[in-house]
C-alpha cells in the first residue's frame, strides 16, 4: 500500500531551500562575473571559488498556490557555506564540484533550534560548443551573434541530512536524501557592455528505498521525487573604469517546478512543487579577470500564483572567486 504523508510546513526552513539555484557563481565565457552556473572562463585552467548565502523565510505557497503567512513568532533562517571548483580536463570539457555547509536558525511557534551540518554535493561537467570566446565589443557579421553554448551535466549526491536519517524534527535537515541527474544548456553572449544568457536544466532523482523517518522505524517502501525542470534568463550591464576594471549590474528571473513524488509506484497527491524568483547581483572583476567578488540578491514574490508548496523566501549571497591561466 502507498504512504502518502503531507510534509510539514517547517520542512521548508529546513531542507527545500537547498533545491534552488545557488545566487552566486562566478564566471562565464569571457569571465567577469555575469553567468548564472560556476562556469570556467574559456582558455582558463582553474578556478576555486567560495560564497555564503543567508536565506530568510516569510511565508509560503500552499498546494493550491496561495500564498500565506508563517504562523506569529515565527523566524526562520538558513546559511550556506558553498566551496566550489572548476578545472579543465579537455580543450572543451571541464569539471566542477560544489559543496556547501548548511547552518539552521530557527523558530517556530516557540521552539528554538539552531543545527548545522553538510548539505548535499554536486559533481558536474560542462562541454563547450564553440571554439572562440563570444564576448565581442562590435557586431561585424551575423556570425558575432552567435551565444557561447555550453552543455552540462551534474550529479547531487545526499550527502546532507534528510528526514530518512537519525535526525529529530525537521530543524536537523540540511539534504534532501536523493541522488539526482541534471541535464542543462546554457546559452551566454556579450556585446559589451551589454550581456544576456538563458539556462535551461531538467532533473530526475533517482528511486531509494526508505525505512526510516526522523529517527523512527517504519514500514520499507520505495520513493522517488518528481522530476524537476527549472529555467534562468539574465540580462546585464558592464562597467569599465579607467584601470580597466569592470562592474558588472544583471537582473534575472528563475522558474522553477518539481512534479509530484511517487511511492511504491504511486503519486504522493501532497508532494509536487513550484517557485519562482526575480533576482539581481554586481560583480566587480580585475583587469586580467582573475579576481572575482559578486553580490546577489533572490526575491520570491509573495503572490498568489507564483509558486506552489513552496516557502517564499529572500537570498542574500556574497562570493568571491580566483580564476588560474
Amino acid at each position: 500500500m502507498a504512504r502518502f504523508s503531507s510534509i510539514p510546513r517547517l520542512a521548508a526552513a529546513a531542507g527545500l531551500a537547498l533545491l534552488a539555484p545557488a545566487a552566486v557563481h562566478a564566471a562565464s565565457c569571457c569571465g567577469g562575473g555575469s553567468a548564472a552556473s560556476l562556469v570556467l572562463p574559456k582558455f582558463s585552467r582553474a578556478m576555486v571559488e567560495v560564497s555564503l548565502d543567508a536565506e530568510h523565510y516569510d511565508g509560503f505557497w500552499n498546494a493550491d498556490g496561495y500564498w500565506r503567512k508563517d504562523p506569529p513568532d515565527t523566524d526562520l533562517n538558513q546559511y550556506r557555506l558553498n566551496v566550489g571548483g572548476a578545472y579543465r580536463v579537455a580543450s572543451r570539457w571541464q569539471a566542477f564540484a560544489v559543496v556547501p555547509y548548511v547552518w539552521n536558525r530557527n523558530e517556530y511557534s516557540g521552539l528554538s533550534r539552531d543545527t548545522d551540518g553538510l548539505g548535499d554535493s554536486t559533481v558536474g561537467v560542462w562541454y563547450e560548443a564553440f571554439d572562440d570566446i563570444r564576448c565581442i565589443w562590435r557586431v561585424g557579421s551575423w556570425q558575432d551573434l552567435k551565444p557561447a553554448i555550453y552543455w552540462g551535466a551534474a550529479l547531487t549526491v545526499p550527502t546532507g541530512t534528510s528526514p530518512y536519517d537519525d535526525v529529530e524534527d525537521n530543524f536537523d535537515i540540511t539534504g534532501r536524501g536523493f541522488y539526482r541527474l541534471d541535464g542543462s544548456v546554457l546559452l551566454d553572449k556579450t556585446i559589451y557592455p551589454w550581456s544576456a544568457s538563458l539556462q535551461l536544466t531538467y532533473g530526475h532523482h533517482f528511486e531509494r528505498s526508505v525505512n526510516r523517518e526522523y529517527g523512527n522505524d517504519v514500514e520499507p517502501y520505495d520513493k522517488r521525487l518528481g522530476d524537476r525542470a527549472s529555467g534562468t534568463v539574465t540580462f546585464g550591464y558592464t562597467h569599465f573604469t579607467g584601470a580597466m576594471h569592470s562592474v558588472t549590474g544583471s537582473a534575472s528571473f528563475t522558474d522553477l517546478w518539481e512534479d509530484k513524488a511517487r511511492i511504491d509506484g504511486h503519486r504522493d497527491p501532497t508532494s509536487g512543487m513550484r517557485k519562482r524568483a526575480v533576482g539581481g547581483a554586481l560583480a566587480w572583476a580585475v583587469p586580467d579577470r582573475n579576481w572575482i567578488v559578486k553580490l546577489a540578491y533572490s526575491h520570491a514574490l509573495q503572490y498568489d500564483g507564483w509558486g506552489r508548496n513552496f516557502p517564499t523566501t529572500d537570498v542574500l549571497s556574497v562570493g568571491i572567486s580566483h580564476v588560474f591561466r
